[in-house]
């Protein structure tokens, strides 16, 4: 656990309210070229969720990643009461830095009803998480090369069940499986585990892209960004209990990698599922 790390976290996804529909956010005192791109759309969703009454549920997001964010400054998110339906809630919101928007996200929300019920069944027998190795077991034969991202706070435990990127060495399908949680205990309040999920979705689904072609982003050979990335909530979970991410990817082409993710949790549940697009190059040469 990194309990300091998950705290570090939830202040992150705290924004201070400027006026009515403005927040500001900051980012973590990293040495990083660029804000995470989770960071970014869960910072926007609570921004959004700020503006909505309390009894409405966010059930989707859709989002494009504009301009790299600068991780220096802090970053304004400006929110638009697109629509205030009956049952029916949208919001949209935009992320400024040096006066340019770096991040678009729509929001709706829905007040909870009953209604059909079904899901694709969870994968068969996947390992237990906690028999798999953490970051840092995985990574402490490389962890002279990879310097201080070693030594980084972990808010989220992220374990791999087939083969992490820093061990390939072949093509392999364009499929995998991630277990997911937060590396600590989060309040009960069910906005933070959506947006630790919001948080912790940026995170190796689009490395499945890479599988078919025996590439790497591990060690700079390969350069990944991410493009747009959607999010649908189906049910109710806990964000610091362990998810299954299970990630597939349909296609690559023109520079671009297409992952999908399915997260499930440990009782079969298919909770919320993810697309997301971004840019998949060669590193160029420094």
């Amino acid at each position: 656990m990194d309990q300091p790390a998950v705290d570090a976290l939830i202040d992150l996804l705290n924004l201070e309210t400027l006026e009515e529909d403005i927040f500001r956010g900051l980012s973590p005192d990293e040495d990083r070229q660029r804000v995470f791109g989770g960071q970014v759309a869960g910072q926007a969703l609570v921004a959004a969720t700020r503006t909505v009454p309390s009894d409405y549920d966010v059930h989707s997001l859709q989002s494009y990643f504009l301009r790299p964010g600068d991780p220096n400054l802090p970053i304004i998110y400006l929110v638009e009461r697109i629509r205030d339906g009956r049952t029916f809630v949208t919001r949209r919101v935009r992320a400024v830095q040096h006066g340019k928007a770096i991040f678009h996200l729509s929001a709706s929300f829905q007040l909870p009803e009953e209604g059909y019920d079904h899901q694709f069944e969870a994968p068969a027998d996947m390992p237990d998480p906690e028999s798999l190795p953490d970051f840092h077991t995985r990574m402490e034969p490389f962890k002279e090369q990879i310097g201080n991202f070693f030594t980084r706070p972990r808010p989220i435990d992220l374990r791999y069940c087939e083969v992490s990127p820093w061990n390939r060495n072949e093509a392999l399908p364009p499929q995998q499986h991630v277990w997911i949680k937060a590396n600590g205990e989060l309040p009960d309040d069910p906005l933070i585990h959506i947006c630790v999920l919001t948080y912790a979705s940026d995170m190796s689904v689009l490395d499945t892209s890479l599988l078919p072609h025996a590439e790497s982003f591990a060690f700079g050979d390969v350069f990944m960004a991410s493009v747009d990335h959607a999010m649908w909530f189906h049910r109710p979970f806990r964000a610091d209990e362990w998810l299954l991410y299970s990630q597939d990817s349909p296609s690559a082409s023109g520079g671009r990698g297409l992952g999908r993710g399915l997260v499930f949790d440990q009782q079969g549940a298919l909770v919320a599922s993810v697309v997301q697009e971004g840019l998949i190059r060669h590193a160029r040469p420094n």
